[in-house]
């Protein structure tokens, strides 16, 4: 029984060898947001809240651009399994292409539509000048902000890539290092040190900016002057043509999936205009929440990525046996690292919200959020390690039965309905919806069961 849940003490190495750089990547990167977070809310709610509203139309950006390249990764992972250079470098060819063409729509949008789509969420319990003040300030994050998009799809691309032949630690480097340039001029930028104007939330968007060529630039010289580990990049640019059957194969399999994370971050961001109605206080008290969870999420967040460069590997090699006990194995590590690190944010709840300078109504919404989240991490964590266990396989239907299709039918009817048609607290609210989410595990369970995932699509 035990040997089902349970790997081999090499598994763990293997495992933990691919996780731990993709969480000190993610966990170093969410770790500055976090003081990027606290650094702005020292400089008061009103900007903290127009950052936080802005930062939710950037993350249906962002997982829009990690859907375009998790479609074709599919294919780039099994194309390096089966020791297929020429296809993984179609499959980075066709990702650089699509993604650049995606990137500028968003940008596009973001221009047109950007202060409509922030009215959105400031149409809730407040004062009016509060209101104005966060859409003026979430405005110009927002604009500074599209200058940044373009480095980081490409940076995404290349990193992936990368990530895709198991070499996690490049990609660790470039976060690294545009962190620490992030965290540097966000010091100076926000509070106007060293000589410099104090810009506020406007300092962090510039940060942030200048991070994400920082990081551009690491993680493309280091993929040029290394083309023995990366055949990849050979030629890669000698020619942009990608054979049309894998863009019709990576369109088939690879497009439902953009569009799976694509209505998933529209399905969070509507789920946050949801909460929002409920007043100005809550949105801060959701934006130190989320920050905070992002942070104390990345090891089982770590291991969902794991999962999908492993099990694509294998399934590329014709492991299917294999593939099968992998996951069993992942699921259950991703549960228990998150439930003992659930109980450590639970306890830390009760001291974060005093980092920011708010109001105790925000600190005191903010914590009881923290404590919701930290007694359901584990249900993330075992819903997170079975959307990429099912996503490995490419099947995508699924996928996008299990993901996005009970985003919105589940947790936004939920989310809308409670906080538009009941009175009850904000805190019952978030527990429900975070409690819906057995559903989604259960369907996790039965699809995983059931073994149709379990299929190597480049065996041609």
């Amino acid at each position: 029984m035990l040997r089902n849940f349970f790997g081999t003490k090499k598994f763990y190495k293997h495992l933990i060898l691919l996780m731990v750089p993709i969480m000190i990547q993610n966990g170093i990167t969410n770790f500055v947001n976090m003081l990027d977070n606290i650094m702005v809310g020292q400089v008061g709610t009103v900007q903290m809240t127009g950052v936080a509203v802005s930062n939710q139309l950037i993350f249906v950006f962002n997982l829009c651009v990690f859907g375009a390249i998790s479609g074709a990764g599919i294919f780039g992972a099994q194309f390096y399994g089966k020791g297929d250079h020429k296809g993984l470098r179609d499959t980075f060819r066709f990702k650089l292409i699509f993604c650049i063409a995606l990137t500028i729509l968003c940008i596009g949008i973001f221009i047109l539509l950007g202060e409509t789509l922030i009215s959105f969420y400031l149409k809730g319990e407040g004062s009016t000048a509060d209101a104005a003040a966060s859409l003026m300030y979430a405005k110009k994050y927002l604009f500074i902000m599209l200058i940044g998009m373009l480095p980081y799809t490409i940076a995404q691309c290349y990193a992936s890539t990368l990530r895709e032949t198991g070499q996690t630690f490049i990609p660790m480097v470039a976060g690294v290092a545009a962190v620490l340039v992030n965290l540097s001029l966000n010091y100076v930028l926000i509070f106007g040190k060293l000589g410099a104007p104090e810009l506020g939330a406007s300092g962090a968007a510039i940060a942030t900016v200048i991070s994400r060529f920082a990081e551009l630039a690491v993680v493309v010289l280091w993929t040029h002057l290394h083309k023995d580990k990366n055949k990849f990049i050979i030629s890669a640019f000698k020619s942009l043509t990608v054979p049309k059957k894998l863009c019709g194969q990576i369109f088939i399999k690879g497009l439902p999936l953009m569009i799976n994370e694509t209505l998933w971050a529209a399905g969070v961001a509507t789920i946050s205009q949801c909460y929002s109605i409920r007043g100005l206080n809550v949105i801060a008290a959701f934006n130190i929440s989320t920050t905070f969870y992002n942070v104390f999420s990345v090891a089982f967040m770590a291991v969902g990525m794991s999962i999908g460069i492993i099990l694509g590997q294998q399934l590329g090699s014709g492991e299917t046996e294999k593939a099968r006990d992998t996951a069993r194995h992942c699921i259950t590590f991703s549960v228990m690292i998150s439930a003992g690190i659930g109980i450590i944010y639970a306890i830390a709840s009760n001291y974060i919200p005093y980092a920011y300078n708010t109001n105790n109504e925000v600190r005191s919404i903010a914590a009881g959020l923290m404590q919701i989240a930290a007694f359901t991490m584990p249900i993330e964590a075992y819903a997170h390690a079975s959307y990429f266990t099912l996503r490995s396989g490419g099947k995508t239907f699924i996928t996008i039965l299990f993901d996005s299709c009970f985003m919105w039918v589940v947790s936004v009817v939920a989310a809308f309905v409670l906080n538009n048609y009941t009175n009850l607290p904000i805190l019952t609210i978030y527990l429900i919806c975070q409690l819906l989410n057995l559903l989604k595990c259960l369907l996790g369970y039965i699809f995983i069961k059931q073994g149709s995932w379990i299929k190597n699509i480049v065996s041609e």
